[in-house]
């Protein structure tokens, strides 16, 4: 199976243009069925029928995996089975008449802006890595970009003197994005320091660790926990959180929800919808603790 899986994956690198993380995440979903079969003795991917499909998703469950997870990995396995019948190697779909779990309603997790403020303020140090993580959590909230379009950005991407980055996002689509005036000056910053990271290396990456190498996304996400500890936030903050804080805030100030979809790289703008049911529930909230009977 792990043949046709390496087939399936660079079928989607080469012809839809997904991104590496993109590929990792179907690549591990797909592992997780590759796990359970063996373990049932089954090899091929034509021994799989729907009653073994059922007893995954049962595992799923006994695992306590969200609905949201489930569900992802159904649509992966979905996909890799319509491929394979598209290919020849299969007749029948096991996937045929098994639905997805229904996913609870959730809204995006955003930050006060008084949290935002305090997390963008608090002194981050001087040096490299604390004028580095300064502009990175500044750009974060600054663009709304992912954090995987943050670590991976090159140097070439920042244009400081227009004022505008180019994000590069799923499927490896662009995107121009402004900054703002507080971001373009803590990258400034950031710039005139980054050859003290560098060394004798030479890398494409924007931002940089200790090594001269591209910070990785667990690197930054431990830099922003750390940084909200210190300006006294209590939640748990991922850096996914400044992204949807970005556009909650957006709207809130009264942007349209078509100029929000573009910053974000929505492909779809009912992904960007969400932000607005957060937008009525801080105008629901701000009634409720302001008006006399509210």
């Amino acid at each position: 199976m792990d043949t046709l899986i390496d087939r399936f994956l660079n079928h989607l690198s080469v012809e839809k243009g997904l991104s590496p993380n993109t590929l990792s995440a179907y690549a591990q979903d797909l592992q997780k069925l590759v796990e359970f079969v063996e373990q049932k003795g089954i090899s091929g991917p034509d021994r799989i029928e729907r009653k073994e499909i059922l007893l995954f998703l049962s595992d799923l469950k006994r695992r306590a995996l969200a609905a949201a997870s489930t569900a992802r990995i159904l649509s992966t396995l979905r996909t890799f089975f319509q491929f394979l019948i598209t290919e020849g190697v299969l007749q029948q779909d096991p996937f045929a008449h098994i639905h997805s779990p229904r996913q609870a309603f959730r809204l995006p997790k955003v930050l006060h802006p008084t949290e935002v403020e305090a997390l963008l303020n608090l002194p981050k140090g001087d040096n490299p890595i604390g004028l580095r993580n300064d502009a990175m959590i500044e750009l974060l909230y600054a663009t709304g970009l992912r954090v995987s379009e943050l670590v991976s950005l090159p140097m070439g991407a920042i244009n400081l003197e227009a004022g505008y980055l180019i994000a590069y996002g799923k499927g490896s689509k662009e995107r121009l994005v402004p900054i703002g005036k507080c971001a373009r000056e803590k990258l400034s910053r950031y710039l005139i320091a980054r050859p003290l990271l560098l060394k004798t290396k030479t890398t494409a990456f924007l931002f940089i660790n200790r090594s001269g190498k591209g910070i990785s996304r667990q690197a930054f996400w431990m830099q922003l926990k750390e940084t909200a500890r210190k300006a006294g936030i209590r939640r748990s903050i991922t850096p996914h959180m400044l992204r949807h804080s970005f556009a909650s805030h957006l709207l809130e100030g009264g942007a349209d929800l078509r100029s929000v979809q573009m910053l974000l790289g929505h492909a779809d703008i009912s992904t960007t919808q969400i932000y607005t049911h957060v937008a009525r529930e801080h105008l629901k909230r701000t009634h409720q603790k302001t008006h006399p009977r509210g």
